[in-house]
């Protein structure tokens, strides 16, 4: 199902609060807005407005709004439900009625009924994939699953890719390219009302594989809790301009990594074989199912996964109550030479791990997406690949 952009019309921070959450948790893949000025407001998909107040003040403030799009559909607010407010919202131009607080179940309809009409007046164009990568605890390798993830991408389908560092401080995104950035992501979410499509072009670098880079920032308090408004528009527009969005989103759950986890298509989960990390993965893969992810979305990584297996694949998936989805075997020197001389692995030789990045990265691409490569395929002889749980 296409992604819906929502936007909520009120000056009620309480409202804006409890109906973004409505929104981000529903089964429908929504972007939500609270910015009535922002470039992709103006195209929403679908309008929430809160009619509490004054119900014939409220809509004349979504007339622009109709102007600007297509034929977004329009929720109203009410506080109470009368026939004559009824009719005045739908003479107005609302499609849905409810009054405050909506109940679940009728929202929840409402809102797949808006995703199908977006769907059947959809253009065509298709919007890009966004791969959240969130590390069940730090130094789990998630930053290393991203990068040679995101090289691969760009490599086999010579699509548009761009990794994005969302880690505040420490991220390491550009290090393990070998790259360097003037800009970073603080850049763009300082700018963000001027950021359009030839504004990113300035703010990203761009790797020989053809991975383009959105580096993380150099302070440790941001991107925060206030950059959260910003984020989402960032991400509205990566998905304009790339096929494939990938974010390293750390393993901390804030309010910048759930800006990322709310906008993903899809949340790999990376986790190492050992009792902390398969610890927190089951607390983590329980809490993004409170934040409304259906479990076909959340993917399992397993990194450093060595034979012998100090805890077997079968038992950690029993424990986390999760398949495992692909599991990297454990290269402790191959990894640190590609880090120490910026080259990623992909790019680096023939390599059980390579192998791994590369049989991961397919199953992510469908086959008209995969560009004709002259080198021949890499193979693995550890025969990883049977043990994962595909889905």
């Amino acid at each position: 199902m296409a992604r819906v952009v929502g936007l909520i019309v009120s000056e009620d921070d309480a409202f804006r609060k409890q109906i973004g959450t409505m929104l981000r948790t529903s089964a429908v893949p929504m972007t939500v807005s609270a910015d009535q000025s922002s470039p992709h407001s103006r195209r929403a998909d679908l309008v929430v407005v809160d009619a509490r107040a004054d119900l014939q003040a409220a809509m004349r403030a979504v007339e622009p709004l109709r102007a600007a799009s297509p034929a977004p559909a329009v929720f109203v607010v009410a506080r109470e439900s009368t026939p004559d407010l009824i009719l005045q919202a739908m003479r107005a131009g609302a499609n849905e009625f409810f009054t405050f607080p909506p109940a679940h179940d009728a929202f929840e309809d409402a809102l797949g009924r808006a995703a199908s009409r977006r769907t059947a007046s959809s253009t065509g164009r298709t919007e890009g994939t966004t791969i959240v990568f969130f590390g069940a605890k730090g130094g789990a390798g998630t930053t290393t699953v991203a990068v040679n993830c995101g090289v691969e991408l760009a490599r086999l389908s010579k699509r548009r890719t761009v990794v994005v560092d969302l880690k505040p401080g420490l991220g390491e995104v550009a290090l393990f390219l070998g790259v360097r950035s003037r800009y970073s992501l603080l850049d763009a979410l300082d700018n963000i009302h001027r950021l359009d499509a030839q504004f990113l072009k300035e703010l990203v670098v761009s790797h020989k594989s053809g991975l383009d880079i959105l580096s993380g920032s150099d302070h440790f308090d941001r991107p925060g809790a206030s950059d959260t408004t910003g984020l989402e528009e960032v991400f509205r527009l990566l998905r304009d301009e790339y096929e494939y969005i990938l974010i390293d989103a750390g393993s901390q759950i804030n309010a910048a990594s759930l800006a990322a986890l709310y906008t993903a298509d899809t949340i790999s989960l990376v986790a190492n074989p050992d009792v902390p990390s398969i610890r927190n993965a089951q607390r983590l893969l329980e809490r993004i199912r409170q934040l409304g992810a259906s479990p076909d979305r959340v993917r399992l990584l397993l990194n450093r996964a060595a034979e012998p297996f100090p805890i077997p694949p079968t038992q950690i998936e029993a424990a986390v109550g999760h398949p495992i989805d692909h599991l990297f075997p454990s290269d402790y020197k191959t990894v640190s030479t590609a880090l120490n001389s910026g080259v990623p692995l992909a790019l680096t030789g023939n390599t059980d791990l390579a192998a791994q990045f590369d049989s991961f990265t397919r199953r992510i691409l469908d086959d008209d997406d995969i560009a004709p490569v002259e080198a021949p395929l890499k193979k693995t002889a550890l025969g990883l690949n049977r043990l994962a749980s595909i889905w």
